[in-house]
């Protein structure tokens, strides 16, 4: 017997209750189940880790493709914003400090302090500048705000100095003595010391993330690779070239290799810091010494001391692009770029004066007599987040 039509639409409609009663009482519909299986299959979000896993403490990296992003044109720290635009020169033969006041490149104070002072050094803090008294061992500390010395720190042998990138340590550059010496940022106290076999231990520059450094050796032809935490030696290699004589060392702004200047190479060796293997050597000019990076971290200025000449670097196309002669001469040697990346400042080192070049056409704009002997000359302040030491390598 078939069922009537009737018949047909109350089974129907039985059927229909029936399955709303079960979503009533809990019951799943498919959308539902689908829904909330695709939300459990999506993982929860990973926390985003910064682009270059810094050393302890130090200040997160800005662009891992520009370690100089925060070196741009004019852009200070508000520690210095307030700070006088002032050329600071060291003159190792006077024992003297000489100030000149870069908008009329005159001389205003002459600043007495200990023997041989070779580098002026900005604090990581930014807050002090510290001559380094290399045979009067002692660092003369300077306030930029006032231009005023304080009482001079006994500390032996500084020819140069350095801060770690997370601002822990100041690292002394004992060339005589013959050791890296781990301090105190602050009272200059000595933490570790660290006997190094090769000689004439001068400049350095660290790697992106602030776990290592490399250090020239000048008198013996060598480089070192520095374990900043550990403050081990970790690597050590001598320089291809006879009679090799490293002096300032910079990191390019994409952090993949170093420049290390040569006297007597006449150029900078290019050395992959992360393998530590044999580097190449890039000729620039006779007695290469200083490096100095331009504010858009396109160009990199070579001094060439025994020849007077600067020599440009392009880092996009690797090469030399061109080279500025000095009028009549001289010995340019250590220095830094001004705060709007204008005018790049040298010491004469064998000629008792100061050079003031335009970074734009390398025209000469000043040449200023100084004290005996200028050497490491800090222009200060300079855009950055913190010093790195030297005459001024900021992040």
């Amino acid at each position: 017997m078939h069922p009537t039509r009737t018949t047909r639409a109350l089974l129907a409609g039985t059927a229909l209750l029936a399955a709303a009663a079960l979503a009533a009482c809990g019951g799943r519909t498919g959308n539902q189940q689908t829904a909330e299986s695709t939300k459990a299959a999506v993982p929860a979000p990973a926390k985003k880790k910064p682009a270059v896993q810094g050393l302890p403490g130090m200040p997160p990296v800005l662009d891992p493709k520009d370690v100089y992003a925060a070196d741009r044109p004019d852009k200070l720290s508000p520690v210095v914003k307030d700070f006088p635009s002032r050329v600071y020169v060291p003159n190792t033969e006077s024992d003297t400090v000489s100030v000149i006041d870069p908008k009329t490149y005159e001389i205003i104070d002459t600043i007495p302090v200990g023997r041989q002072p070779q580098h002026v050094v900005p604090s990581w803090d930014l807050k002090t500048l510290w001559v380094n008294n290399n045979r009067g061992h002692t660092l003369t500390p300077i306030d930029p705000k006032t231009g005023k010395a304080g009482k001079p720190v006994d500390v032996h042998d500084p020819y140069n100095l350095y801060f770690t990138p997370n601002g822990k340590y100041a690292v002394v550059m004992a060339s005589l003595d013959r050791e890296l010496v781990f301090r105190d940022p602050h009272t200059m106290e000595r933490v570790k010391t660290v006997p190094v076999t090769c000689y004439g231990v001068n400049h350095a520059d660290f790697s992106p993330d602030g776990r290592y450094f490399i250090v020239s050796c000048e008198f013996s032809g060598e480089l070192l690779k520095v374990d900043t935490e550990k403050m081990e030696v970790v690597g050590q290699q001598k320089l291809p070239f006879d009679g090799a004589m490293p002096q300032d060392v910079k990191i390019s702004p994409d952090g993949k290799r170093f420049y290390i200047a040569d006297m007597t190479a006449d150029g900078m060796w290019v050395l992959n810091g992360d393998t530590f293997t044999a580097p190449s050597l890039l000729p620039t000019g006779k007695g290469a010494h200083g490096l100095y990076v331009g504010r858009d971290s396109r160009e990199m200025y070579v001094s060439n001391r025994g020849e007077g000449t600067i020599s440009v670097f392009d880092f996009a196309q690797h090469k030399v692009t061109r080279k500025w002669r000095l009028p009549n001469g001289g010995s340019p040697d250590m220095g830094g770029v001004s705060a709007d990346g204008k005018v790049l400042w040298l010491s004469g080192r064998y000629d008792a004066e100061v050079y003031a070049i335009d970074t734009r056409t390398g025209e000469q704009l000043a040449r200023i007599k100084v004290g005996s002997g200028p050497h490491g000359l800090a222009v200060y302040p300079q855009p950055g987040r913190y010093s790195l030491g030297h005459t001024g390598i900021f992040r």
